[in-house]
């Protein structure tokens, strides 16, 4: 497939890291010679430096012979721009990012997808979706639904009272007589764990499971995560992201919404926009603000400011104020492990949920659904089983599966199952892998 990818930045970065582990033929334009020389040194791909909203540029790039044009540039103008004229110049399918929801429907009568615009991504309405279903299982760092919730990838931290701490897998299985769900990872420091029987789990790890609703329950009974209901909540952040949270939790009346803002003007704007939230005008970053306006009464506390570090720092106060349930935008990727070794347990990337989007509409059909864990080297994929494929020649444990990848369990009839060695595929089945991102083209074989 020939594939251009308009902006180098961390969105189209690593949707082209996904798309070059296949063999596509894609090329990366972008105005910034720095960013594109990061690209060509970590990726196999062609880069080209200048507008992409130039026909000049497009034409050099082959856009007439393109399959598929990503435009996923930081300027929303320019992302439209290039979708309008790359569809002209003959681009078969079209994604552009978009940073408001006016673009959904219709920009005083223009339709985009009436346009050829096939798709659009929001990050922050993406994130913000992503913070509510996080809301809902309040003691996991991680949670990700597969099948409606046939299977959901959870992750949990390690701690002191946890019964995973110092076990091995093989001894919890035995122990526990439990088959409801598989560990497919560890996130030990900043190094990515492929666990096999043998493996003991650590203090301050994040271990992450591929479980049933039924395994959901016993990973939190066993790392002692007792339920939260989450009543309370703080907003840090009156940003786009910060508005987009405060909606979707509206949308149910089981909240109670707090929104923390630094800038008056922004304060005043919200309040008359949102009538019925409660807005604090001050910096998150003031322990004594916090301690104030009552912050300990808050179930949870979510910082999704502009700032990586403010959202850090604040959620690290807020808990230790007592606030259980913290979740922190960390937009530098950098500070992703950092933040993970000093307390801070679930953090949301907005550019990282939108290239994962991205790249489940790019393999629509081949990939069913797609997440990232963040910090982890590794991505969570669902393939859909057709007929004569690899991955029905026998049972697990005969099928020479590649060692950077775990299969973690299957949905059948809308029924998710955990797997073992002894388990066999159906055509049909849906199935849920981890696997490191250079594996993922032989993870696919299986599955063709």
């Amino acid at each position: 497939m020939r594939i251009i990818i308009s902006g180098a930045g961390d969105v189209g970065f690593h949707v082209a890291k996904l798309l070059a582990n296949e063999g596509h033929d894609i090329t990366v334009i972008d105005k910034n010679a720095g960013r594109l020389d990061y690209v060509s040194a970590h990726l196999d791909v062609a880069t080209l430096r200048g507008s992409s909203s130039s026909p000049v540029i497009l034409r050099e790039a082959g856009v007439s012979k393109a399959d598929l044009l990503l435009s996923v540039t930081f300027s929303e103008d320019t992302n439209i721009a290039t979708a309008l004229i790359a569809k002209q110049m003959g681009a078969k399918k079209i994604l552009a990012r978009v940073d408001s929801d006016e673009f959904l429907e219709t920009v005083e009568g223009f339709n985009l997808s009436g346009e050829g615009i096939d798709e659009i991504i929001i990050p922050e309405l993406l994130a913000a979706r992503e913070i509510a279903h996080l809301l809902k299982q309040s003691a996991a760092t991680h949670t990700f639904d597969f099948g409606g919730g046939a299977l959901v990838l959870l992750g949990v931290s390690v701690d002191t009272r946890s019964n995973l701490l110092g076990s091995m897998l093989n001894r919890i299985a035995k122990e526990y007589q439990v088959d409801s769900f598989t560990n497919v990872a560890i996130l030990r420091g900043n190094k990515t764990i492929i666990p096999s029987g043998d493996t003991t789990f650590e203090l301050n790890d994040h271990a992450y499971f591929i479980c049933t609703p039924e395994g959901v329950k016993e990973i939190m009974r066993l790392s002692k995560k007792p339920p939260l209901h989450v009543k309370n909540v703080a907003i840090l952040g009156g940003g786009k992201l910060g508005v987009y949270t405060a909606r979707c939790l509206c949308l149910s009346d089981d909240y109670n919404i707090k929104l923390i803002e630094k800038d008056k003007d922004r304060c005043y704007e919200l309040a008359d926009q949102f009538p019925d939230l409660f807005m604090i005008n001050g910096d998150g970053r003031d322990a004594e603000l916090l301690s104030e306006e009552g912050v300990e009464e808050m179930d949870a506390f979510i910082a999704v400011t502009g700032d990586s570090e403010t959202n850090i720092i604040s959620c690290l106060l807020a808990k230790r104020r007592g606030v259980v349930r913290d979740i922190a935008l960390v937009e530098n990727i950098d500070y992703i492990h950092l933040s993970q070794s000093i307390g801070v347990e679930t953090m949301i990337n907005k550019k990282l949920i939108a290239a994962n989007s991205i790249f489940r509409y790019v393999r629509k059909g081949e990939v069913v659904s797609l997440t990232s864990l963040y910090g982890v080297d590794a991505e969570v994929l669902e393939f859909q089983v057709p007929e004569n494929s690899k991955i029905l020649r026998g049972k697990v444990q005969d099928l020479n599966f590649p060692k950077d990848a775990v299969l973690g369990g299957v949905i059948r009839n809308e029924k998710g199952y955990a797997i073992r060695g002894d388990f066999t595929f159906f055509p049909g089945d849906h199935v849920v892998v981890l696997c490191r991102a250079g594996s993922i083209r032989e993870v696919e074989k299986f599955f063709r």
